[in-house]
């Protein structure tokens, strides 16, 4: 069994949040087996280390592979489940197979998720297991259009944090309890939230979008989108880190690195990094598979922005 046990720090929870976490356990405990749709996000490495911890080799962690997902995710989607020491199987599937995604219209997460959920019921079923959960908590209901929700609930998806009332900060305090490195991990939208309503999902978009957010991560930037309208790049940097790209050596590095990529235009968004933004008036939260919309506020660079060689930083 992985060391990664919350027994061992049991104590460090809130009574009322380790009553949550147990209770979760139990009711995890009394399955036979479980399927975890495992982005490698807090949530479902919460789901997927309290069902090691109830099941042992009976939980397995599956991530499914497409192009709305980074690959730096999938890398440590894969890294976080051997943190816990749970079997992690990969699918892969491609969501741009089905016009309804394509077309990005308000359901598109629904869609999504149908196609998502629906591999890991097949990857379940070939390996004798019939129960598949997410990583749905209880805040998320409640986290505005989310229509990915209602393929969760139409495909009888379980949702132990969800059915155990564990917050998002208390999915965050039990990860620290398992001493989960993702305790902190800000959520992770899927490429595609970062296209508007109504412009189509290509493979072009999403490649563009994953290669230009590599960039700025690259640059040490920790909050951030990119969002592509139609060939015009809009970034968002979170607030404590937009000082930095005030500077006008990030605007000729940024511009130059985004339209090597295919962006006809890059503006930086004043307004900042905030969920819900590409679409505005449509979509209040990011449907984000199995994270909450909910993103934490970015770590402020060590140097505070000041005094940084900017030449070094942002390579020509």
């Amino acid at each position: 069994m992985s060391h990664h046990t919350l027994a061992a720090d049991r104590d460090a929870l809130d009574p009322e949040t380790a009553a949550k976490a147990a209770a979760a356990r139990d009711a995890l405990g009394e399955r036979d087996g479980v399927l975890v749709a495992f982005s490698g996000g807090v949530d479902s490495a919460v789901v997927a280390a309290i069902a090691r911890d109830a099941l042992g080799d009976d939980a397995v962690a599956c991530t499914a592979r497409s192009e709305t997902l980074p690959a730096a995710e999938l890398d440590d989607a894969k890294r976080v489940a051997g943190e816990i020491g749970i079997r992690h199987e990969t699918v892969t599937f491609s969501e741009l197979d089905d016009p309804n995604f394509v077309a990005n219209d308000g359901d598109r997460c629904y869609h999504c998720r149908t196609m998502r959920l629906g591999r890991m019921y097949e990857t379940a079923q070939e390996l004798g297991i019939g129960t598949v959960c997410d990583g749905t908590n209880a805040d998320d209901p409640g986290e505005g259009h989310r229509p990915g929700l209602r393929a969760v609930e139409e495909l009888d998806v379980s949702s132990p944090l969800l059915d155990a009332g564990i917050s998002k900060g208390e999915v965050r305090e039990i990860a620290e309890a398992y001493d989960l490195s993702v305790a902190d991990k800000p959520s992770m939208a899927c490429l595609s939230s970062r296209i508007p309503t109504g412009l189509e999902v290509t493979e072009e978009r999403l490649t563009r979008v994953e290669k230009a957010e590599r960039v700025l991560r690259e640059w040490g930037f920790e909050g951030f989108r990119v969002r592509d309208h139609d060939g015009l790049a809009r970034v968002e940097i979170a607030p404590d880190e937009l000082e930095r790209a005030l500077d006008p050596a990030f605007a000729d590095a940024v511009h130059e690195h985004l339209t090597d990529l295919g962006f006809d235009y890059v503006t930086l968004d004043m307004a900042g990094y905030r969920t819900g933004s590409v679409s505005p008036g449509e979509e209040t939260a990011e449907d984000t598979g199995d994270e909450s919309a909910e993103s934490d506020d970015a770590t402020e660079a060590e140097d505070g922005g000041h005094g940084v060689d900017l030449g070094r930083r942002y390579p020509r």
